[in-house]
């Protein structure tokens, strides 16, 4: 693991595609969806990401998935295995298929491939990846198939499932460094994490739980949520606040925007 504490240091980024605004989302405001700021936007978090000192790869648009901007979803990619998700929102599906084919086209070190197969479903957003194992959602987007095949795939790591009501685990809950955990309790019951330590955050700022860690102490949060900043600097962490409030509309978050590569596995 490097000096700045954080599980990776590569992340892949896609920019939102003009088709945005007909992405899958329950959030009523979704018809407020602003484009032109949705990019500007997303500029804005690629650029907090380079600041931090982390690579950059960032892939092209793609018309015809709305949702791609949300990268953390197709896969769980590592410098030794990447495991292609299935996506438990059949709308979403060839997304997975087309960033398989972009790592291809990048020549990218991702180590041996595999690909989560029906009936299994798995999608990253229900996926924390901590250093003392992987915790796999069964939400309302992933099922206890998928995880199984994906507890296959990584079989030197621990996969504990975390049973949800939520859209995906990371919904209600993030994992920073150094065994300390962001998270809603009365979303998500801290007594399913064992032994490590908690940073808790009230129901009514439980989006800002869906956060970032990228080294050095620096956590990145959606802007707008004061509680949680001042829970992080208690805690000994620097909030970097993003706005994501597009993102927001789309029921995308923070860690949603990025797929990282992961160092463990």
């Amino acid at each position: 693991m490097s000096e700045t504490s954080r599980l990776f240091e590569t992340v892949l980024v896609r920019p939102p595609a003009n088709s945005y605004v007909k992405c899958v989302s329950a959030n009523p405001a979704k018809t407020s969806i602003d484009l032109d700021l949705a990019k500007e936007q997303h500029r804005h978090y690629v650029s907090v990401l380079r600041e931090s000192g982390l690579h950059i790869i960032e892939l092209s648009p793609l018309e015809d998935f709305p949702d791609s901007v949300f990268m953390q979803d197709p896969a769980i990619i590592g410098s030794r295995g990447t495991v292609i998700g299935r996506f438990g929102e059949a709308s979403r599906r060839g997304e997975e298929k087309a960033l398989f084919e972009d790592l291809a086209d990048l020549g990218m070190k991702i180590g041996t491939v595999h690909s989560i197969e029906g009936p299994g479903t798995l999608e990253g957003g229900d996926i924390m990846i901590t250093d003392r194992g992987l915790f796999a959602g069964e939400s309302q987007r992933t099922n206890e198939n998928g995880i199984r095949q994906l507890s296959a795939c990584v079989d030197r790591l621990q996969v504990k499932i975390v049973k949800t009501k939520l859209m995906h685990l990371l919904c209600g809950c993030s994992y920073l460094s150094k065994g300390t955990m962001i998270i809603a309790p009365d979303l998500i019951d801290p007594k399913s994490f064992p032994g490590f330590r908690f940073i808790t955050i009230p129901l009514e700022e439980s989006y800002a739980t869906d956060a970032l860690y990228v080294g050095d102490s620096r956590v990145i949060i959606p802007s707008g949520f004061p509680k949680t900043a001042m829970k992080l600097k208690g805690a000994d962490f620097t909030p970097v606040e993003v706005d994501v409030s597009e993102f927001y509309k789309g029921d995308g978050g923070v860690t949603c925007l990025c797929s990282p590569v992961f160092n463990l596995f």
